[in-house]
């Protein structure tokens, strides 16, 4: 039978563990693989799928790129503001008080 036969090719198959049950581009690309790979010879995808689903790669992986890029902004801002924390503490700790008449 067909599915005896995919159980038996598949058996050492180890699924990847996910992070927090959230799929990356790896994840997207090796399933758009496994369907090309599996797909009908005689009756293949239909082209508006095969855009859509890179259409789809190209946003997930932009949207990845923003994210990383994002981050690394919001770090360098926090980095900056504890600096300029410490410049205003030892400022105001250097200059004395002002004398009271």
């Amino acid at each position: 039978m067909a599915v005896t036969s995919i159980q038996n090719q598949y058996q050492s198959f180890t699924p990847t563990k996910l992070k927090g049950q959230q799929l990356d581009q790896s994840d997207f690309l090796r399933l758009m693989t496994a369907q090309l790979s599996q797909q009908d010879p005689f009756n293949p995808i239909d082209n508006q799928e095969m855009v859509a689903q890179m259409a789809q790669f190209s946003s997930l992986a932009g949207v990845s790129e923003t994210n990383t890029t994002l981050k690394s902004i919001a770090e360098q801002l926090a980095a900056q503001t504890a600096l300029l924390k410490d410049i205003k503490a030892a400022q105001t700790a250097q200059t004395p008080g002002t004398p009271t008449t």
